[in-house]
């Protein structure tokens, strides 16, 4: 009996301790962000409140449990697999924490990098940057966190001894089997570092356009027009041509073509088109042109030349003009639409002949 109240007490006061330690660094982040408010990392290290509960509670019961453990019995047995798992929960807290803290600390460091800075297209491509880090740190922190987990047992101790002499030989082998891997993954440093695309970029791949998504070590995905995903290999990026609308700016030129009959009238479809641009919202006003590109036995084709800000509002801009410029010849000018000639050449040759 009194075995287990040493036991309870060393497990209960070990976790009130834990609790009390942890409330009071989570109150002291909360004091120290009201104070503070124009960083964002005090509230941010406050989601660090789990992994540190756990690491203070696995050490404080490495402390405290083999103190109020029995010398003898079935709970002495088992105490060293219970130091084991202590020691386990140790390194994976402790690994957690880590992440945590160094995702906090970079976290903030964007943010107060993204309140000075007003150029989209350099914190599209920190953010790139800052997602890869991150994965390569947590990929780290777990990597180093396994293999001191694995040190623990005296029987991958010795495995660890043997790898290590092998390491040539492994190396190598792991090379070639993971070639695709590897080409991607410096393919995902290349993007991040070479300001190739970056998150938020417009970009058309395989004839899909689309918005760029998410970028990791192996893969990007693009978010089409129709809210579909494109997942791609990021070695595609760096062996493949495609089209980055962000680059260099997001302002866009973009053409309409209205096939219409040999009598329109472009003169006034011009002046028409100069009127409605100045009432289309999408339109940012830097440039425009309607002149007739090609001419055909049957009719002509006029392209209209407009500018926008950006992907979106130039898709709304050529929209809205294809429909007024269409619209404006079947109201004004009919004649002006492209026909369809059926009569016999000899037929339409006799009627013109009557006409004059």
């Amino acid at each position: 009996m009194e075995t287990v109240v040493r036991l309870a007490i060393s497990v209960g006061g070990s976790a009130l301790a834990a609790f009390v330690l942890c409330r009071a660094a989570d109150l002291l982040a909360r004091f120290a962000d009201a104070r503070h408010p124009e960083t964002p990392l005090w509230g941010l290290l406050r989601r660090c409140r789990t992994p540190l509960f756990v690491v203070v509670l696995a050490a404080l019961l490495r402390w405290t449990y083999p103190v109020a453990a029995p010398a003898e019995g079935p709970l002495a047995e088992h105490g060293a697999v219970v130091s084991r798992v202590l020691l386990l929960s140790l390194i994976g807290g402790g690994a957690w924490l880590t992440v945590r803290m160094i995702a906090a600390v970079v976290e903030s460091s964007y943010a107060r990098y993204a309140g000075r800075s007003r150029d989209a297209a350099r914190l599209r491509r920190v953010r790139t940057q800052v997602t890869l880090i991150m994965r390569v740190v947590t990929v780290a922190v777990g990597v180093i966190a396994a293999a001191a987990a694995l040190v623990t047992f005296p029987s991958f101790r010795t495995l660890g001894t043997s790898l290590l002499a092998s390491a040539g030989i492994i190396g190598i082998v792991a090379g070639v089997a993971a070639q695709s891997t590897l080409s991607n993954l410096f393919a995902g440093f290349q993007i991040a570092f070479g300001d190739m695309v970056r998150i938020g970029d417009t970009v058309v791949v395989d004839g899909e356009w689309g918005v760029v998504e998410e970028v990791t070590l192996t893969f990007l995905t693009v978010r089409t027009w129709d809210e579909r995903r494109v997942t791609l290999p990021v070695s595609y990026f760096t062996s493949r041509p495609f089209e980055n609308w962000s680059r260099g700016g997001a302002e866009m030129t973009g053409a309409v073509f209205v096939h219409c009959d040999h009598s329109t009238p472009v003169a006034l479809a011009r002046a028409h088109l100069e009127k409605f641009l100045t009432t289309c919202d999408s339109w940012d006003g830097r440039g425009w042109d309607l002149a007739v590109t090609d001419t055909s036995p049957t009719g002509i084709t006029v392209r209209a030349i407009v500018t926008a800000k950006d992907p979106d509002d130039l898709w709304t801009t050529r929209c809205a003009v294809r429909e007024e410029l269409v619209g404006w010849l079947a109201r004004e000018h009919p004649g002006a639409l492209p026909k369809v000639v059926t009569a016999p050449a000899a037929e339409a040759f006799e009627e013109a002949r009557a006409d004059r």
